[in-house]
């Protein structure tokens, strides 16, 4: 059985609005019933990030053909419920998860958690690890690396190339920039990520960058695959990459 077509959904960035968007343009697609991967980054910047997280388990529990991978962001968010004060080595800037541009203030503002800046950072971790549903916990926590089809592996960040896709540090998955978007080594597969923000889907010679900008409040594109062809879904309809 083909693994295809197969529809990639970059980082929604508790944009419930833009990923419904999304979920419209797809209905609309002959490729509408395909399998779903989701490239992570569900949490941080914009405003629903706990319904975006209920959408995704409500979403899993009905099919068995979605796919949730790890983003940064997400990883951000089951460190701060044990260290608050934790920085990531990868970060270009040393940031704490909730610093203005890391977004994790409105992530927990959407759970009720208050994020008031005057509060310690202690004192709202401990708010976050009950205000967030152990589902939800859960869900994070078992959020999958990486995941692989005939012609495409999907990844949140990127590879370290010439890494064998088994070998590759998951570190590297949710954070990779430089040593992988200005390399053109031709890999096993075509790598299919999001993290760096493009102005709209765009393949390139070993890998399709889908993350037009919905944690800035812009256009959530699904990617459709099929076989070695790609297209982004907008209101019109398929784009060719």
């Amino acid at each position: 059985m083909s693994d295809y077509p197969v529809i990639a959904i970059p980082d929604v960035h508790g944009q419930l609005d833009l990923l419904n968007q999304a979920f419209d343009w797809i209905a609309k697609d002959e490729a509408a019933d395909a399998q779903l991967v989701f490239l992570g980054d569900y949490v941080d910047r914009g405003p629903a990030c706990k319904q975006v997280i209920d959408l995704l388990l409500d979403l899993k529990a009905k099919r068995d053909d979605v796919t949730c991978l790890m983003g940064n962001h997400d990883s951000l968010m089951i460190t701060f419920a044990d260290d608050p004060f934790h920085i990531h080595p990868l970060i270009e800037r040393p940031l704490r998860w909730l610093d203005k541009s890391l977004g994790g203030r409105p992530t927990l503002a959407s759970y009720g958690v208050d994020v008031s800046e005057e509060r310690p950072f202690e004192d709202i971790a401990a708010d976050a690890r009950e205000a967030v549903p152990e589902a939800h916990w859960n869900f994070l926590k078992g959020l999958e690396r990486m995941y692989e089809t005939e012609n495409h592996v999907f990844v949140h960040a990127g590879i370290r190339p010439g890494v064998p896709f088994d070998q590759q540090d998951p570190e590297e998955l949710y954070w990779i920039r430089p040593g992988f978007l200005d390399d053109e080594t031709i890999h096993p597969k075509m790598v299919v990520h999001g993290h760096t923000i493009v102005k709209f889907p765009t393949r390139y010679v070993n890998r399709i960058n889908c993350d037009a900008g919905a944690a800035k409040g812009k256009t959530l594109y699904p990617v459709v695959l099929d076989g070695d062809d790609a297209f982004a879904l907008g209101p019109d309809g398929r784009i060719k990459l």
